[in-house]
């Protein structure tokens, strides 16, 4: 097998790409500096289709390209429209906190979505009107705090990592409302005087914010439980103990304001087998905002116009399709590939290629298209595979 040297160590690679098309000859070698590591997981960009045309705007961002903030805590790091400029409508921050560290008390001027991607967290919240929310939460659970709202996040045992989506493209991790930047920056006196004690009583509050700090693992879930005069409120959702909508390609589990009425953010959870693909189609009311969490992937996203542009994914990932651009996702790996679709729209909706066109007429079809009854006769026993269903 063929070696390139990374970071001062040789490493063998099956092979070593060329950007030449077989189909049609075009391209040339490639014998100035490259990197091959990168090429071999992006072939399909590398060597594009020869069905792409024009330039799309980057439809692809890794985490593992983003900056890592480093805390007493754990670690965070994003994805926003500064990374991913075509991400107007959605960011992403993916965060780890270590057993029993705190996202301190806080709130934002954006909503906050939340998917617990591996370990467990205590979370909390208030409303506006008294209602509290205190829930552990664990793998495929997902949280809803709305713009405002004040909040908290603890790793419990294990300690925790999610990703968190926020409906603002150019939100950032760093703009965040802490209550311990509020201490530090509000006089002593005026804190004694809010809450009745004495100045000394604020003698070692932090000087400034804390974000995510050390502390211990809290008790068993009964004993962070306040009983409100005003009653609590739901901000949780198991979307993983939702049962999931099954076809020979795989299944999705989608949670919107039908199944998760605090939330103005839907997501589907897509699974698509080995050889699996998520079909043709748009979605007609929202951006889609992507997090690949297992295997590897291709997309060729159609933007009208005789444009037409292919990525490669793989797990950690960020996608981004705009709104009403024609797509699909196909499962390139041996292993069953899992993402997210996130939207900001509180109801999630899709139009499949393959369902329009079977409820169309068949000579309307067949006049657009050029095509034989052979292809009727196909997209009559279509099933609409992975999330074409009717969910009311």
């Amino acid at each position: 097998m063929p070696r390139v040297k990374l970071a001062g160590t040789w490493v063998e690679v099956p092979y070593i790409p060329e950007p030449i098309r077989e189909e049609d000859g075009k391209g040339g070698t490639d014998p100035g500096p490259g990197d091959v590591l990168r090429d071999l997981e992006n072939p399909d960009m590398f060597v594009p289709p020869v069905t792409d045309a024009g330039s799309t705007p980057n439809l692809k961002f890794s985490f593992s390209d983003a900056h890592m903030k480093m805390m007493d805590g754990g670690w965070t790091r994003q994805v926003t429209q500064q990374e991913l400029p075509i991400a107007t409508t959605l960011a992403g921050v993916d965060m780890r906190l270590n057993p029993g560290a705190v996202r301190e008390l806080h709130w934002h001027t954006a909503n906050e979505w939340g998917f617990v991607i591996t370990g467990t967290a205590r979370i909390t919240a208030v409303e506006s009107g008294g209602k509290n929310f205190v829930n552990d939460v664990g793998p495929g659970d997902i949280w809803f705090f709305p713009a405002g709202m004040p909040h908290s996040i603890q790793g419990l045992q294990h300690g925790v990592e999610f990703l968190l989506v926020f409906d603002q493209g150019d939100f950032s991790e760093n703009d965040t409302f802490s209550v311990t930047d509020w201490f530090a920056h509000t006089p002593k006196s005026v804190l004694a005087a809010n809450f009745g004690v004495p100045e000394s009583t604020f003698a070692n509050i932090a000087s400034g914010e804390k974000y995510a700090f050390k502390s211990t693992v809290p008790g068993p879930l009964s004993t962070d439980v306040i009983p409100s005069p005003a009653g609590s409120v739901n901000f949780s959702h198991r979307m993983l103990a939702q049962k999931p909508v099954r076809a020979s390609g795989g299944t999705v589990r989608i949670t919107d304001a039908s199944n998760f009425p605090v939330t103005t953010i839907s997501a589907a959870l897509v699974e698509v087998e080995p050889g699996g693909m998520r079909e043709l189609h748009w979605h007609p009311n929202a951006d889609e905002w992507q997090y690949y969490l297992q295997g590897t992937a291709r997309m060729t996203a159609f933007a009208a116009q005789a444009t037409a542009n292919t990525f490669n994914y793989r797990a950690g990932d960020v996608g981004y399709v705009p709104v009403t651009w024609g797509h699909y996702i196909q499962n390139t790996g041996d292993d069953t590939l899992i993402f997210l679709e996130i939207f900001k729209s509180p109801n999630y909706q899709d139009i499949s290629l393959n369902q329009w066109l079977a409820l169309t007429p068949p000579e309307l079809v067949e006049a657009n298209l050029n095509v034989g009854s052979d292809f009727i006769a196909a997209l009559s026993k279509t099933e609409h595979p992975v999330v074409n269903f009717n969910r009311r």
